[in-house]
């Protein structure tokens, strides 16, 4: 199985607005999540630090990270490393192109429900050329993982794809969670024949959000069946990491090690000296110094679209 990391680091804003701020502060999240409060700009970064041997690095200090945006040293103002529930989506490829991957699918899915946080807000997305959520209408996430592994088999097999548009589809749904922190899971062989939405239009989606997407690929490397190449500019974009497993043990170990990965990163927040709305795109890199670590790799974004006020109040 191989492993890509998402060099460069990319990053979003969250909107830390005055009304963004209001909306926050007037819920009270568990005790264990972290409260981002700002009376300005507030960019959040989801950092995964690994090591050589592709194992994360979980026990960082916030003096080991530094951020630079536009190549200016920003200031650190908020830093997480705490093990918080999350919400995570799992994408999950149901088409004719899937069939014969169909136990790999479910091999995942119980992997992951297993290697979860108790608290955590999971629910599915079942494409083929419709998408459709797991779940009912009336539970839109679940800590149940048998009602998980239940949403993965109530639609059959077969059809087209539209990859794109459950992509998009999971990003909206991420958006309703209550967790701070956001994680899509794809599994699909990156092919589309069926979606309203272009390339072009899932990766600018992805690019807007603050979600982590983390993507592992069925593709047949050997008869030239799917499309890799977007899956892992997909979660290149999103700070996440691309997997390509070649066996069912080895889709469960991707699982296994994305549930466990979710966790062990850190969440690092500045306003930026750069106050202007201008709706440019401001690059910003993640490095970390920790003594005695050499040959770490940061999985972050690399940057973010600054917000643009169309009229001063």
């Amino acid at each position: 199985m191989t492993t890509d990391f998402a060099n460069p680091l990319r990053s979003l804003v969250v909107a830390g607005l005055v009304a963004g701020a209001a909306v926050l502060t007037a819920q009270d999240p568990p005790p264990e999540a972290p409260l981002f409060k700002a009376e300005s700009d507030l960019v959040v970064l989801h950092v995964n630090v690994f090591d050589g041997r592709s194992d994360a690095v979980a026990t960082l200090p916030q003096e080991a990270f530094s951020v630079t945006e536009d190549n200016k040293t920003q200031t650190i103002t908020f830093f997480s490393s705490e093990d918080v529930p999350v919400a995570v989506g799992l994408v999950l490829d149901n088409s004719s192109s899937m069939l014969t991957r169909r136990h790999m699918v479910l091999a995942g899915t119980r992997a992951f429900g297993s290697s979860s946080h108790p608290d955590d807000e999971l629910f599915t997305i079942i494409f083929n050329e419709k998408v459709r959520h797991g779940l009912s209408e009336r539970v839109p996430f679940t800590q149940n993982h048998q009602m998980l592994q239940a949403s993965v088999h109530r639609f059959e097999p077969g059809g087209m794809t539209a990859i794109h548009d459950a992509v998009i589809a999971g990003l909206e749904h991420l958006e309703e969670a209550s967790h701070q922190k956001r994680v899509l899971v794809v599994l699909s062989d990156g092919e589309d024949n069926a979606s309203q939405h272009s390339d072009d239009d899932m990766i600018e989606r992805a690019s807007r959000s603050d979600a982590l997407i983390y993507t592992v690929s069925t593709a047949d490397l050997i008869t030239n069946v799917g499309r890799p190449g977007l899956l892992k500019k997909l979660a290149k974009v999103s700070g996440g990491v691309y997997y390509s497993p070649d066996t069912e043990a080895e889709v469960v170990e991707a699982f296994e090690e994305i549930a466990g990965n979710i966790r062990r990163g850190y969440s690092l927040g500045y306003v930026p000296t750069n106050a202007t709305h201008d709706g440019r795109f401001r690059r910003v890199k993640v490095q970390v110094r920790a003594p005695g670590l050499k040959n770490l790799k940061v999985s972050a974004r690399d940057g973010y679209l600054a917000p643009r006020h169309t009229a001063d109040h």
